[in-house]
């Protein structure tokens, strides 16, 4: 039985996208500009992150019929709980509040007593409540997941760093590792940009992505090697058939990775929707910046590549005369 390849698009593209890197470079400045200024406004609001980052209590009610926000949260005011957070979730009879930590334990006791307290102050005979979940984070919890989040971010791009370094060439890690970067931060400015509350799923989802980048660019930049090493043509067309030739593997791959992070968002319930989401839209901005961000990076300034910097001089002084 004859087994067909699986082509999206075709192996043998000749598009010309160096020749218009300057301008495309330009426009993913942009956009990464653009994406610092949403973190910006959007990162530093409270209400931008899940419970597990600002520590306090959240409760989940449900109410007989649909309820008004701007009352709900006047009622919790009035009872003490100031500054409280009430979003809808679920159906429209479902409303979720996040308090500010008042002093509780992160036990049972701790819980019942907030929730009878959030219970009492919005119930009413017109419309009565019901407390479907309580759930109290610590503070200090909250700033050690912030603190420890950072530093695996850190981490990983330090790693990618030193692991192209070592298997290419210093040039080749320092644009992965920014193009990587140009990844998290415009994936993270989608999430902000959104309003979608910043939990530990999608700082999961945040550090996958940046995995997946750096997979894909690796691909693509040992494609580069290669040529260079076994093309006698212009850096330039070097990089522009790199690209062409890995452009069918790298759309399968983020076309693979999209549809399963697409199931996992169809039918993986609310709790990995965060992850889902983020999976998905990293799997479009990763194909993107691997083939218009990435390779035209290594054609400009400081990261031009030149044979020089491919073939070992100490081996190949002949093959390096040779070569254009």
């Amino acid at each position: 039985m004859k087994i067909f390849p699986l082509h999206i698009i075709p192996n043998d593209t000749k598009i010309d996208f160096m020749r218009w890197r300057h301008a495309v470079l330009w426009l993913m400045l942009a956009v990464f500009v653009a994406s610092l200024v949403v973190i910006g406004l959007k990162g530093f609001q409270k209400e931008a992150y899940a419970l597990e980052f600002t520590g306090g209590t959240v409760v989940e009610t449900r109410f007989d019929q649909p309820a008004n926000v701007d009352q709900v949260r006047e009622k919790l005011a009035a009872a003490g709980f100031e500054n409280a957070q009430v979003q809808g979730f679920g159906g429209g009879n479902e409303l979720m509040i996040r308090l500010q930590p008042h002093g509780e334990n992160s036990n049972a006791e701790g819980d019942k007593t907030v929730s009878a307290q959030v219970l009492k102050a919005i119930n009413t005979t017109e419309n009565p409540a019901t407390v479907l979940r309580t759930e109290f984070v610590g503070p200090q919890v909250g700033a050690d997941l912030v603190r420890d989040g950072i530093y695996a971010t850190l981490f990983m791009l330090v790693g990618f760093l030193i692991y192209i370094a070592f298997r290419f060439e210093w040039k080749f890690a320092v644009v992965a590792s920014l193009t990587a970067f140009f990844d998290l931060i415009v994936t993270a400015a989608y999430i902000y940009g959104t309003g979608r509350e910043f939990d530990l799923t999608v700082l999961a989802g945040l550090l996958s992505v940046m995995g997946f980048a750096i997979n894909d660019i690796i691909v693509v930049f040992d494609r580069v090697r290669e040529n260079f090493r076994g093309l006698r043509v212009e850096p330039l067309e070097v990089l522009n058939r790199s690209i062409n030739q890995t452009l069918s593997r790298t759309v399968i791959t983020a076309v693979m990775f999209f549809l399963s992070a697409w199931a996992l968002y169809l039918y993986g319930g609310t709790s990995m929707e965060g992850l889902a989401l983020t999976h998905m839209i990293g799997a479009v901005i990763v194909v993107v910046s691997s083939i218009v961000v990435a390779v035209p990076m290594l054609s400009i300034g400081p990261f031009k590549v030149t044979k020089q910097d491919l073939l070992p001089k100490a081996k190949d002084v002949e093959a390096l005369a040779r070569r254009p």
